[in-house]
């Protein structure tokens, strides 16, 4: 049934998007605060236990009432728990309005606007960004925000899923992906203290966990898109530097879609705003690696991402049909 579930909460996202101020996500925000004041001693068996309290218990309790609903209500009750989590952890539309708005001001002529959006979005500094970079910025953001709120969530769903763990999945990485941003953002912004340990804790669990759902982001890439071309670019990247997870959707993305990724990322702007993603790192590209960024890459980019998620759900339904008639 996690194609169900999957489906329905896709379309029922596309239909009624989740606010930033639902109490779900208010209450999670407050969950992740509260953990890193109460645990956060700066010693690293503190880290992990503030990390432990801020991802497993919420993971755990979604867990638990799946199994409850399962075991006493019926499995039609347990698909709609998978649905509900799915609904508040699925999400083109918590980033899509970005991309849309800044396209539509590069196909009115108006880089200005264009270039106030992506600050605003990435919180970077983007003065004097030139019309190609603008669009390269944008491809790479919004390829690594459907990778995060979308691929990597439907990844770990349906592996935990098919263990007969649920929508922990889905949980888990949503929270791991969210908790070291948030602390990251907590000290930026100077809220309150975050130590370096709890830091280093939560950015590592969170390399460890994307670790896959990244090579699979990646593959899926190539897959609907220029596939040697794909593997060519991941390939040249991997040889040539330190490998990150990003990296390597990055250099997959570019490789699919024929365009030059990486190269001259923005640092962010010096005003101790948040940065809502990690950071881009800088794939060591050539100039003659893929083109230069156009806005009809813009384009090109959605339908990678759309031809993407139509190859996960064509895949999970025949897995969900080789199940029932195994």
């Amino acid at each position: 049934m996690s194609f169900v579930a999957i489906l329905i909460a896709l379309l029922l996202e596309q239909a009624r998007p989740v606010g930033r101020s639902n109490l779900v996500h208010v209450g999670l925000r407050a969950w992740v605060s509260w953990c890193g004041d109460t645990f956060d001693a700066g010693k690293e068996h503190h880290a992990w236990l503030a990390w432990a309290f801020a991802v497993l218990l919420p993971s755990s309790a979604v867990l638990l009432v799946y199994w409850l609903l399962a075991a006493w209500a019926g499995w039609p009750f347990a698909v709609l728990w998978n649905i509900v989590v799915l609904y508040f952890s699925l999400g083109f539309r918590q980033f899509s309005h970005h991309f849309t708005e800044i396209r539509d001001a590069l196909d009115a002529g108006d880089e200005q606007r264009a270039r106030a959006l992506l600050a605003q979005w990435r919180q970077i500094d983007a003065t004097g960004l030139a019309r190609s970079d603008i669009v390269r910025q944008v491809v790479e953001h919004s390829v690594l925000a459907a990778h995060r709120h979308v691929f990597g969530v439907l990844a770990w769903f349906s592996i935990l899923a098919v263990l007969g763990l649920g929508p922990v999945g889905a949980v888990l990485y949503r929270l791991n992906e969210f908790v070291p941003r948030y602390w990251a953002r907590e000290k930026a912004a100077r809220v309150r203290p975050v130590s370096a340990a709890l830091q280093d804790v939560a950015s590592l669990t969170w390399s460890w966990l994307d670790w896959l759902p990244a090579r699979v982001t990646a593959v899926g890439f190539a897959v609907v898109g220029s596939f040697e071309d794909a593997i060519d670019s991941w390939r040249n990247y991997e040889r040539q530097g330190p490998v990150t997870n990003d990296g390597v959707i990055l250099a997959s993305t570019a490789g699919a879609i024929n365009i030059r990724l990486g190269a001259a990322a923005q640092a962010p702007a010096q005003s101790g705003s948040m940065q809502p993603e990690a950071g881009i790192p800088a794939l060591p590209f050539t100039s003659a690696i893929g083109g230069e960024a156009e806005i009809g890459h813009l384009r090109v980019v959605v339908g990678l991402v759309w031809r993407t998620v139509v190859m996960w759900m064509v895949l999970l339904a025949l897995l969900s049909l080789a199940r029932l008639l195994g």
